[in-house]
């Protein structure tokens, strides 16, 4: 069974950057040693995702649903706390 080979970000970069510059991802990519198709999904993902293109390990999405998990159960404490304060200050009539 092969290994799949992983490439650090700079050159992902990096490869884009040639192969806009020069205007043939073909010729790039076979200069690089790396498959058409694969720069071309790098392209694809840095045009699209400026902040994160190439996020490793992971989805994007799940990034961003964990994000927002966290904070939804952040919210959810200070409004529990907000709930307490109110009954503390608060006077009942008798």
């Amino acid at each position: 069974m092969r290994t799949r080979k992983t490439y650090p970000e700079e050159f992902k970069r990096e490869a884009v950057r040639l192969s806009q510059e020069r205007g043939s991802v073909t010729a790039v990519a076979r200069e690089l040693g790396i498959d058409q198709s694969m720069l071309s999904k790098w392209k694809i993902a840095l045009s699209s995702e400026a902040d994160r293109p190439f996020p490793g390990r992971g989805n994007v999405k799940d990034l961003d649903r964990d994000s927002l998990e966290r904070e939804n159960a952040r919210l959810r404490e200070e409004v529990e706390i907000l709930k307490k304060a109110v009954g503390i200050f608060t006077t009942r009539p008798r």
